[in-house]
């Protein structure tokens, strides 16, 4: 994590130290040939041109650091990829400066000339310059960004830190508590062990990113298990109300269930056999699912008695499903015999109903433009409903399949509604 805020700054060691060194052999050696004028020009623009450098390398090495650290932090935004050409100029402006610092020592050393020596100082100053006013742009135009990625990035030893102390503290007292043989106390306490081990190994050789995502991470199974010791102590009197409630639902469904026979015998005495021949097992099948359900809560309630409460409270989760079904099949019979009942004195309000959906489907179709890929469709519905109301007819009519066949019908109608929906809001 250290070594990647460090990376840029490394690179320019060698160049920096050069440059130090070639100031002060550049100093000693003006005392040298302090009578050459041809070369008296070095010494006024060798100050010059290290200024700009060291300014330049200044604001590249902080822009650097930055960008690292937004690489570090947040990847997926690829800071460097943004930053690379600015770098690229930084280090073609730092190679010439080397370069015409070699040159400029030889001069100083033998005494020569350098053909078009200030002119080049001068140009390199201003590509120096032009490189330090590029940093300042890609810095200016990203500072946000990395100054976050900084912020960020400076924090995360010290969240790192904080989160295992923390974690360290929860789970040592789960593990001197009373409940920690709970489940749901050894799950959360495993889940910290885990981020415990992931965060260690992060922290040894990850990225900024790898220990912050860890760190979060133990953060949050960290809290989750304090909150399952708070809980801890309320389970027994949690699984005592789920199992009392429960029982008195599934007496409620007992009660329920003794009208089921007289029920499913209605509907064969006033209706077509095809009418119930679905609700043929349910008196059945309801009694199995009651069953299920009692024997259920009487192993919650022995687990209870045990002191354990969290199986109490899985058992009773049990109970509830097999009671859910009980349910739905005990007051299937009901619902059918009230329903063929209602059609049977009305049978005409159930078709008015389709008939009104599939009017409103035939203006949507006008309105929208689309009569003449959906009005032939709809149409043909008309038809369909005309032969489902004459249908109805002998002593003994089908109105379950009158009214399976008209929800057939309704259910094509909202398909097609649907279709042209989308179809008018993909233009």
């Amino acid at each position: 994590m250290g070594r990647g805020r460090t990376e840029s700054a490394r690179a320019w060691t060698s160049a920096r130290e050069s440059t130090a060194y070639h100031r002060d052999v550049a100093g000693r050696r003006r005392g040298w040939f302090r009578s050459s004028r041809n070369n008296e020009w070095v010494a006024q623009a060798r100050p010059t041109l290290t200024s700009a450098f060291l300014d330049m390398d200044r604001r590249q090495s902080a822009a650097e650091a930055a960008v690292a650290a937004s690489d570090q932090v947040f990847p997926d935004r690829r800071m460097a990829a943004r930053w690379e050409p600015v770098r690229s100029r930084c280090y073609d402006a730092a190679g010439a400066y080397l370069t015409l610092n070699d040159e400029l020592d030889t001069a100083e050393r033998d005494g020569t000339a350098i053909a078009q020596g200030q002119p080049r100082v001068d140009a390199l100053v201003r590509q120096l310059s032009d490189a330090a006013r590029a940093v300042d742009e890609f810095y200016r135009g990203n500072q946000a960004q990395l100054e976050h990625a900084v912020a960020v990035f400076d924090t995360v030893p010290q969240l790192a830190r904080q989160v295992r102390v923390t974690a360290a503290g929860v789970r040592g007292q789960a593990a001197e508590s009373e409940y920690s043989e709970y489940p749901s106390v050894r799950a959360a306490s495993a889940a910290v062990d885990e981020a415990i081990i992931t965060l260690e190994a992060a922290s040894s050789g990850g990225s900024a990113a790898a220990v912050r995502d860890a760190a979060n991470r133990l953060d949050a199974v960290t809290k989750e298990l304090a909150e399952v010791l708070a809980q801890a102590p309320s389970r027994q009197q949690t699984a005592t109300t789920a199992i009392g409630s429960a029982s008195t639902r599934l007496a409620a469904v007992r009660t329920r269930s003794e009208g089921v026979a007289p029920a499913f015998s209605a509907l064969l005495r006033e209706f077509n056999a095809a009418s119930s021949a679905d609700l043929a097992n349910n008196e059945r099948e309801s009694r199995q699912a009651m069953d299920a359900a009692d024997a259920a809560l009487v192993r919650a309630r022995v687990a209870l008695a045990q002191n354990h409460p969290e199986s109490a409270l899985d058992l009773t989760t049990s109970a509830r499903g097999f009671l859910t079904a009980a349910e739905a099949q005990v007051d299937a019979v009901a619902k059918r015999l009230t329903m063929l009942r209602e059609v049977r004195d009305n049978p005409q309000d159930k078709a008015k109903v389709v008939r009104f959906r599939l009017r409103d489907a035939q203006m949507l179709a006008v309105s929208r433009g689309l009569v003449a890929e959906w009005g032939s469709v709809l149409d043909a519905q008309v038809d369909r409903i005309d032969r489902i109301a004459e249908s109805l007819s002998g002593r003994h009519p089908d109105y379950w399949a009158y009214v399976t066949e008209l929800d057939s019908v309704a259910e094509f109608i909202a398909g097609v509604v649907d279709r042209m929906r989308k179809q008018v809001g993909q233009r």
